[in-house]
């Protein structure tokens, strides 16, 4: 009795049928058909040679050596070749499972720290395990180039576990679905009257936005679209007081009064619902972002400042709260100077960044910025940093926009493979561009396969441009022909080292070759824009669990190189080290070109010691912003805490200098968003270590 050894280790019954049906199946995949009497002579000949090698047992590769070899001696040298691709494509399916096998088994554990928002616990573990499920999935559908230039690290596929099953990101027209009322699938949710209700559908809707798509979302005038419900609160409030027999001055100061607490109360609902209502089968709170800072009335002021100010306060007992991301937006004549009419919200906005790392803040007056701002279309960001405004295909603006799909392209492999030739650099980054083209547009014909029903709120409540006028089972493609499509890069600093010994904030030689390499990147994006008829853009890719994944795939290749490949992550898109020493002034000087060049996204991050004063972030973003183009710019220092009584203490202290307590929490912002320390990945976890702060100079001089 002869057995066979399989891979597992197990053993079974010798089966000559299964040799037969193989050379069935490989003359069938070239179009041959074998007779009968073919397949028996083949099959028996293959059986003689294994009882020629007089063994006890066989292993499955050895059985598959000798057909090979039995194919090839008899003159069947198509079939052989289509045996061996097939072979090839077992081994390879066998390959994914076990890896699959083992990523499971790991997520079982702990999940991963690719999104540092993502808990712990049995939804987050459940979802995790789909994703991988899809992922594999994905790549095994899609073109093989283009599956390994994944698996290999030249260029990467954002969520490739959604990559068949949703688009990415969005900015909500809140206003206008607030006003006309929405469907979360159970029943219609009328327009709210007060301010309270209408605080608490916000947060309903990105919770809801959220459950369709895999990024994040954002109001995208939030100040704006909730003041609007301020009045009808004040008509109530007046009515009541009325009824109660107040008049004169003493009624109209308790309107206002009673208006602030209902406004206070409406924001702190947020912050609260923000930080403890789940999303994605509850794995996570809503990756939120809201944009306020340029008030169209007093009332959408109070929204601001009240919304400013219970951000501020924290959670019950003072903790940090991580969403949403605010971005304040920043405008000369509207709040930049002091003699300008809302200077006292960004004075307020400055204080609650120096205490909360929130807001970040926008430069409405650079001049990209300015120039949608001046035709009356109100650019918005998020904490994630996405930027949508152009668009070839209707009229330009964020409200119901996003950035559908982003893929990034592995520069420094490049600066590495060039050795140094400029020419040659630049002729591979075009190669790695029309790959991520090619890539990018077989994600748009597998996307629009997807139906309006596959997306029930976004599309099937016309959240998102594109889907008017379109029935459950009419395709999403219209919706994609309004969104962006990003390529974006990852470690300029690690590319210039690579090419010239040195990076941007060291030489100027290096400074100029990193704007024309993104110069080159966005000058391509444009023309696929006129060639293609979508929304390409240039984006710098802020890459959480990316910056370690390129890297250790570089460093197996290529070994420790100085300066490119001799830590644990890449640097963030086009981001001056974070180890290198660089004042303020420069850096700000140094990055602001690349916010004009990366249309779809961009930040630039400051560092500073311990808890900075608002003086000096309103000190910071000022100088930016009267001095350079730049748009993005968050202040990043690290925030700790008492998990017990709120208190925050300064760098050195291990102890809460109220309570006594050694319970301390840690919140970095590493990623656009802040999150808890013990939560980020390892090349995250790399990158905070080595970050020094960006003083250099007196920034209270900067003015």
């Amino acid at each position: 009795m002869l057995y066979v050894l399989k891979r597992d280790g197990r053993e079974s019954s010798f089966n000559s049928t299964k040799i037969t049906s193989a050379i069935r199946r490989a003359a069938e995949e070239i179009g041959e058909s074998l007779k009968e009497s073919e397949l028996v002579e083949l099959t028996q000949r293959v059986v003689k040679t294994i009882e020629d090698k007089d063994k006890s047992n066989v292993t499955v590769e050895e059985i598959q050596d000798i057909v090979e070899e039995v194919l090839r001696e008899k003159g069947y040298k198509g079939i052989a070749a289509a045996y061996y691709t097939y072979r090839s494509e077992r081994t390879k399916v066998r390959e994914i499972k076990s890896d699959l096998m083992r990523a499971i088994k790991k997520i079982g554990v702990e999940t991963d720290r690719d999104n540092a928002n993502v808990g712990n616990n049995f939804s987050s573990k459940l979802l995790r395990i789909a994703s991988e499920s899809n992922k594999w999935h994905n790549l095994a559908e899609m073109p093989k180039e283009l599956a390994r230039a994944h698996e290999n690290g030249d260029i990467y596929y954002h969520d490739l576990d959604s990559y068949n099953l949703t688009i990415n990101c969005l900015h909500i027209p809140t206003g206008e679905i607030l006003k006309k009322g929405f469907n979360t699938g159970y029943g219609t949710i009328n327009r709210p009257k007060r301010i309270e209700s209408a605080a608490e559908l916000s947060c309903i809707l990105l919770q809801s936005t959220q459950n369709d798509m895999f990024g994040g979302q954002s109001h995208p005038d939030f100040d704006n679209d909730l003041g609007e419900f301020v009045d009808n609160t004040r008509k109530a409030i007046r009515e009541e007081l009325v009824s109660y027999g107040l008049e004169g001055r003493k009624l109209e100061a308790l309107i206002e009064e009673r208006v602030r607490k209902a406004v206070g109360q409406a924001m702190q609902g947020i912050v609260y619902n923000l930080n403890t209502m789940h999303s994605r089968a509850g794995s996570q709170v809503p990756f939120s972002s809201i944009n306020i800072g340029l008030p169209n009335s007093s009332d959408a002021a109070l929204v601001c400042e009240l919304f400013l100010k219970e951000y501020d306060k924290g959670l019950g007992r003072g903790e940090q709260p991580i969403f949403p991301n605010i971005i304040f937006r920043v405008k000369a004549g509207v709040n930049r100077e002091p003699s300008d009419p809302y200077y006292y919200l960004f004075e307020l906005a400055c204080r609650v960044a120096a205490r909360r790392m929130n807001p970040t803040f926008m430069n409405i007056d650079a001049d990209f910025n300015r120039a949608y701002y001046d035709k009356g279309y109100m650019p918005a960001t998020m904490g994630c940093r996405t930027y949508v405004m152009a668009n070839i295909n209707g009229e330009p603006g964020t409200k119901g926009r996003g950035n559908i799909a982003p893929t990034t392209i592995n520069l420094p492999r490049l600066g590495i493979l060039a050795k140094g030739s400029e020419k040659k650099f630049f002729m591979l980054l075009e190669e790695r561009l029309e790959l991520a083209k090619r890539a990018l547009l077989h994600r748009y014909e597998v996307l629009k396969k997807l139906r309006i029903k596959d997306l029930p709120f976004v599309a099937g409540q016309g959240l998102m441009k594109g889907s008017e006028g379109l029935g459950l089972e009419d395709s999403i493609e219209p919706i994609l022909k309004q969104g962006t499509w990003g390529i974006g890069f990852i470690g300029l600093a690690e590319t210039l080292t690579a090419l010239t010994g040195y990076h941007h904030g060291e030489t100027e030689e290096a400074r100029s070759l990193g704007t024309r390499i993104i110069t080159f990147m966005r000058d391509y994006t444009d023309r696929t824009t006129q060639e293609t008829r979508l929304n390409w853009s240039t984006y710098a890719t802020p890459a959480e669990g990316l910056s370690g994944r390129f890297i250790l795939q570089d460093k197996r290749i290529f070994g420790e190189l100085k300066g490119v490949t001799d830590k644990d992550y890449y640097t963030n898109s086009y981001h001056v080290p974070v180890d290198f020493p660089i004042s303020i002034k420069d850096k700000i000087h140094i990055e602001a070109p690349y916010h004009k060049l990366c249309n779809a996204g961009h930040i630039s991050y400051v560092e500073v010691d311990d808890m900075p004063d608002g003086e000096t972030i309103r000190d910071i973003i000022s100088y930016g912003y009267k001095n350079t183009n730049i748009s993005y710019i968050g202040v990043n220092f690290h925030i700790r805490y008492c998990r017990d009584c709120g208190t925050h203490l300064h760098a050195g202290e291990n102890k809460c200098p109220k309570c006594k307590s050694f319970n301390i929490q840690g919140i970095s912002r590493i990623t656009g968003y802040l999150s808890l320390d013990e939560r980020f990945g390892p090349g995250k976890v790399a990158e905070k270590a080595d970050r020094i702060s960006h003083i250099g100079e007196n920034v209270h001089c900067y003015e």
